[in-house]
């Protein structure tokens, strides 16, 4: 299922997750040459790519929504 990127955080390892609409998190790494997502490297990009639809497989399998722990 599609669903928007709305905000972005970093996880305990530093790579990035974007926060879908959905509530819940999907990592975008930049890992060449196997995963190319260079817009994840610099702020500009990744608030460019803000809205973008991201397909969302945890919707697809009906999983809770996503939290941080603390």
């Amino acid at each position: 299922m599609q669903q928007a990127i709305i905000d972005y955080l970093l996880d305990e390892e530093s790579h990035w997750v974007a926060r879908l609409e959905c509530g819940h998190f999907q990592h975008v790494r930049h890992q060449p040459p196997f995963i190319n997502r260079p817009w994840v490297m610099q702020l500009v990009t990744r608030n460019k790519m803000l809205g973008q639809q991201l397909d969302c497989k945890k919707c697809d399998q009906r999983a809770e929504k996503d939290f941080i722990v603390s």
